[in-house]
């Protein structure tokens, strides 16, 4: 009988409450430590396909998703001047499979984990780690609230920005690969009388997208336009974002001005630049990564939260019947090739929805309207490149 360990998760997004889910169910005392004050409702809607549908399906909550699924049936591209360029099933796109991929509310797949480990789990909210020291047995941690507590091992999982990794690899702008675009998402009222479908329009180097996830009196708006560098200034700064946002798409057509005007009064404006983590190892010594924190592909490809819930699941696993040194290494060993795999998808096509020029831009709409003409394709090999091994749940006492 292997003693209980106790394990530090750091994030309840997604990542976080998968891999609590998991640890517990091999046995370890888990402790999951969020600085928000509660669970996060609402958000983008998020996809999830290939290997971690098997993964929710393992956890038993792929009945709930389902029954939470958004069935958008049609994408829309429009051109500067609001003309219709093609309208085609959203999977010809994304390389997802009808009938069998998912795309829900960030918030409804978030309270789904929660719900599946409240009660085995120790959360901790409005909190977080100010500091992590590992001279000793373990993993001293003091909290941001105050206290200390001392575990075996601790993981970051509080997305591309992670303060863990921060404090374990250095400055995030190593890691930190940037795609050359930045994005805001807010919602704003539909009065447009969209239902399950997206409108896109599109000049060279600017999107601006309305998406109805059903029936609702909300549609989320998103921006994304090509930058050349990152505009670090403007992160810790809303008041900033905005204004780089209302400078950019100044002089568009169709309905960006009425988005912009809904922007300046959105309370739940997210804004970030289109990059990925690319780190050359996702541990040191007895603290880890998980999820955006460690390998974060970007929205191009549409596969974080699928690479969040499957990550997950194979730390867990390779840590069931290993110590923490053989355990982080077997994770990487059977992962990274998966992540990397979906990683590439953005050169496969993410990017090229949102063209620079005009004559790429003009590239893009003739493939749009052959899309239109046939059925959507199989889902991308990628999605579904690893089998998810049965890992054996360790005897603790």
């Amino acid at each position: 009988m292997t003693p209980r360990r106790k394990i530090l998760i750091s994030g309840a997004s997604i990542a976080g409450p998968a891999l609590a889910f998991w640890l517990n169910r091999h046995g370890h005392a888990v402790t999951v430590v969020e600085k928000a004050g509660a669970l996060r409702a609402g958000g983008y809607p998020i996809d999830v396909r290939g290997t971690a549908l098997e993964v929710v399906r393992r956890m038993g909550i792929l009945p709930r998703l389902r029954d939470a699924h958004i069935d958008l049936r049609q994408l829309t591209f429009l051109d500067g001047d609001g003309g219709q360029v093609a309208s085609i099933h959203p999977h010809a796109v994304t390389g997802g499979v009808a009938g069998r991929d998912l795309e829900v509310r960030r918030g409804d797949l978030t309270s789904a984990l929660y719900t599946a480990v409240r009660d085995d789990v120790e959360f901790l909210f409005d909190d977080s780690i100010d500091t992590l020291d590992q001279s000793g047995h373990g993993v001293d941690v003091t909290f941001r609230g105050g206290g200390s507590r001392t575990f075996d091992m601790v993981i970051g999982a509080e997305g591309t920005h992670s303060r863990t990794r921060e404090m374990l690899f250095g400055p995030e702008e190593q890691f930190h690969r940037y795609l050359g675009y930045c994005f805001a998402v807010f919602t704003m009222p539909n009065t447009f009388g969209l239902s399950h479908e997206t409108v896109m329009w599109n000049t060279p180097g600017r999107a601006a997208a309305l998406y109805a996830v059903g029936d609702d009196d909300e549609v989320h708006a998103f921006m994304n336009f090509a930058r050349p560098e990152p505009p670090f200034d403007a992160f810790p700064d809303p008041e900033a974002q905005r204004n780089l946002v209302a400078s950019v798409f100044a002089d568009a057509g169709w309905e960006v001005p009425g988005m912009l005007a809904a922007m300046r009064g959105a309370d739940d404006v997210f804004f970030d630049a289109v990059s990925q983590i690319r780190m050359p190892r996702w541990s040191s010594g007895r603290v880890a990564l998980v999820g955006d924190a460690a390998y974060a592909p970007s929205f191009l490809t549409g596969q974080g939260t699928s690479l969040a819930l499957v990550g997950a699941y194979m730390l867990a696993g390779s840590l069931a019947d290993r110590d923490h040194a053989e355990g982080f290494a077997a994770y990487e060993h059977s992962t990274r090739e998966f992540v990397t795999m979906n990683q590439g998808l953005v050169g496969e096509g993410g990017a090229t929805l949102f063209p620079t020029t005009a004559q790429a831009l003009e590239q893009r709409n003739n493939r749009l309207r052959k899309l239109s003409a046939i059925p959507p394709a199989e889902g991308r090999p990628a999605h579904s490149a690893l089998t998810l091994p049965e890992f054996t749940p360790m005897m603790t006492g």
